[in-house]
């Protein structure tokens, strides 16, 4: 599957699992960051051919007509199409192909393809995140077991990864604001192309990620973040809650959840809101720990650092980001309308999770492919208890210059047995995100969860 790996120092493994070094770096490791390394720990050149840039900071503001509150303008508005990968001449570029990837031309060979961009490494935060990378850098560590973290605050907590559970804390940790509330919803797609849109008010309180945070005091309170979501459509599942508290030391407590359901009103621990249960009013075609690529707590799997590699990513996706695009026309038969879609080459960690012996879940193997500019889960292959792919999953990001973060704007899970795929973050209809908003702690209470349930 991957032919070719670019390590990025020799203190990467290619075999280290989940016995968790505690990695804290040098002071002289550390000071390349922001150098030969981005401040997030990317390479900062380009590379060999020059169709990956070099990065010079990504986008620092926001393109000119662009008002808080709209759907995110494209800030490479002349861009256009170098090249389209088909059925037809995929093979071509297998080195820069997941498994999953291909898979997709191989299951839709008359309608599934990738139009390739330049590629624009747009991917950037506020600089206090990046200073608070560098200090994280000689002082965080993996708690013992890996499932849990310490001597880490607001910044990516590994920025030179050592093993793979290092670069998935990357991903879960990494910066997204403060806090932020969210519109929109999930559509689980047949294979004829017909669909309902499921509504979530979702919202998002990153403790992590809080100005003024310690890390001290982020592991005295034992909370990451904490993430609440109510069902708003249709009808007969409007009401429905969830709450979810994430913490930092997850064998000192691990997730704790509740669930509001109308019909019985009231609100009950939901202890089994975790690994493979199937997601809120997904069809079954995702699990639960399949939101946001990867969530929660890494322990049942052992996870090794594959190396770092070239691939096609989805990537400065506005155009299928635009309030000027309806459901309709994203939504078709078998994936997304690709005319939609943007996709660029970029270098990617490569990241394996297989499943501890006497530990269950539906998937047997787990592949990530993590953006080294912003650690978001580009792609993800899934593999069932035969060893057989199963599922693929592509976030299609945008950076949200106003925060600025990098993150998805739309999440697409594609079942290869049932032919089916499912997308998590359709909001063109409605508002967009709002980074600006700071809820309260008691918000996120499951007497709150009662309340909001009822409204």
């Amino acid at each position: 599957m991957m032919k070719k790996f670019t390590l990025i120092a020799a203190a990467v493994s290619l075999s280290v699992a989940s016995s968790c070094a505690l990695a804290k770096i040098s002071e002289q490791e550390a000071n390349k960051l922001g150098n030969e390394l981005t401040p997030l720990g990317g390479e900062k050149a380009a590379n060999a051919d020059g169709s990956i840039p070099a990065w010079d900071g990504g986008i620092t503001k926001a393109p000119e007509g662009y008002s808080e509150g709209d759907h995110h303008p494209d800030p490479y508005p002349g861009d256009t199409v170098k090249f389209t990968i088909t059925a037809d001449n995929y093979k071509e570029y297998a080195e820069f192909l997941s498994e999953g990837q291909q898979a997709l031309f191989e299951a839709y060979p008359e309608t599934y393809k990738m139009p390739v961009y330049q590629s624009r490494r747009s991917a950037s935060n506020p600089q206090d995140v990046y200073a608070a990378t560098k200090a994280n850098a000689t002082r965080a560590e993996l708690i013992e077991g890996g499932n849990g973290l310490k001597g880490a605050v607001r910044g990516i907590p590994f920025p030179v990864p050592e093993n793979g559970l290092e670069a998935i804390w990357n991903h879960i940790l990494r910066y997204r604001g403060e806090a932020v509330q969210r519109y929109g919803g999930q559509a689980a797609v047949t294979s004829a192309g017909d669909y309902n849109v499921i509504g979530f008010d979702e919202q998002l309180l990153i403790q992590y990620a809080k100005e003024g945070m310690t890390p001290e005091e982020l592991l005295d309170d034992n909370i990451l973040f904490m993430f609440k979501q109510k069902v708003t459509k249709p009808a007969r599942l409007a009401g429905t809650a969830l709450l979810v508290h994430e913490t930092v030391d997850q064998i000192k407590e691990p997730r704790r959840a509740w669930t509001y359901n109308t019909g019985q009103r009231r609100v009950r621990a939901a202890p089994n809101i975790a690994y493979d249960t199937p997601g809120t009013a997904a069809d079954g075609l995702r699990t639960t720990d399949d939101f946001d690529m990867f969530n929660g707590s890494p322990n049942r799997y052992n996870w090794e650092l594959k190396g770092k590699k070239e691939m096609y990513i989805a990537y400065n996706n506005y155009k299928l980001h635009s309030d000027e695009v309806s459901y309709d026309e994203i939504l078709k038969p078998n994936h997304i309308n690709p005319e939609l879609t943007r996709w660029e080459k970029h270098r990617v960690w490569v990241v394996e999770a297989s499943l501890k012996e006497g530990f269950r879940h539906v998937y047997q193997k787990r592949v990530f492919f993590i953006d080294e500019d912003s650690w978001q889960i580009q792609i993800a292959d899934m593999y069932d208890n035969r060893g057989e792919l199963y599922r693929v999953g592509v976030a299609y990001g945008v950076n949200y210059y106003d925060v600025p973060t990098q993150w998805s704007t739309l999440d697409v899970y594609h079942d290869l047995n049932s032919r089916r795929y499912l997308a998590i973050g359709l909001d063109n209809e409605e508002d967009i995100y709002d980074f600006s908003v700071r809820p309260r702690d008691v918000e996120f209470t499951p007497q709150a969860l009662r309340r909001e349930g009822k409204r």
